[in-house]
């Protein structure tokens, strides 16, 4: 693992960088950073098909047991939901976009009546669960998306029992620093058996992922 700190990147989505005061940027935020309206729906379809390998294969990596709690960081249109219910029987979506909560629970309708999967309002900084209270974080496309990360670290670092385990992965050309870094601020918030590394998604629809492993003690 490689934990030379370079210089960071900006946040290509967050309110108040240079990107955003663009109507490029200000689609990209209603399209992907905080889904809504027609905007959001037409991300949310993109997003569910670009996407769907990368989650599926973060799910893998976290391999949650059937009777662990997991907790979907961001999820989105709700395709990594779907994959982790499928594992386990106590799954946690939270997003802060109506419409992807309203897209992920409709594609995930089976699973929240069998009561494996619950989605609520909330993002990675501020998840409104309780402490030390899930086995699995995982958090896939959305790293980008905090504002502070070492406070958003620190908070699934809270949530997560100890021994419990963290996957992080997302879009390389979006990622805010680069992968020591962000692998260091990891360790500062108090995650260990941290590794990062790059992934190829099986599909052109999808860029080369940047991921990142780790566990709490």
């Amino acid at each position: 693992m490689n934990t030379d700190c370079g210089p960071e990147r900006s946040y290509p989505f967050r309110r108040g960088d240079a990107p955003l005061r663009s109507i490029t940027g200000r689609l990209l935020v209603n399209g992907f950073g905080l889904p809504r309206g027609l905007l959001g729906r037409v991300g949310g379809r993109l997003m569910a098909h670009g996407n769907a390998a990368t989650e599926r294969h973060a799910v893998a990596l976290a391999a949650p047991a059937e009777q662990e709690v997991v907790l979907v960081v961001g999820p989105g249109p709700g395709v990594g939901l779907a994959a982790a219910a499928r594992r386990s029987a106590h799954v946690i979506g939270v997003d802060p976009s109506d419409v992807m909560l309203a897209m992920a629970g409709r594609r995930c309708a089976p699973l929240i009546a069998r009561g494996r999967l619950r989605l609520a309002p909330g993002t990675a900084a501020d998840t409104g669960e309780p402490d030390a209270s899930v086995d699995v974080v995982i958090s896939v496309n959305n790293v980008q998306l905090w504002p502070d990360v070492p406070a958003t670290l620190t908070e699934l670092h809270r949530v997560l029992r100890p021994g419990g385990r963290l996957v992080l992965s997302t879009h390389e050309k979006w990622l805010p620093t680069d992968l020591g870094t962000l692998a260091a601020t990891a360790q500062r918030a108090g995650f260990t058996s941290v590794r990062t590394w790059t992934w190829d998604p099986p599909t052109r629809m999808a860029a080369r992922a940047a991921q990142l492993s780790a566990v709490r003690t």
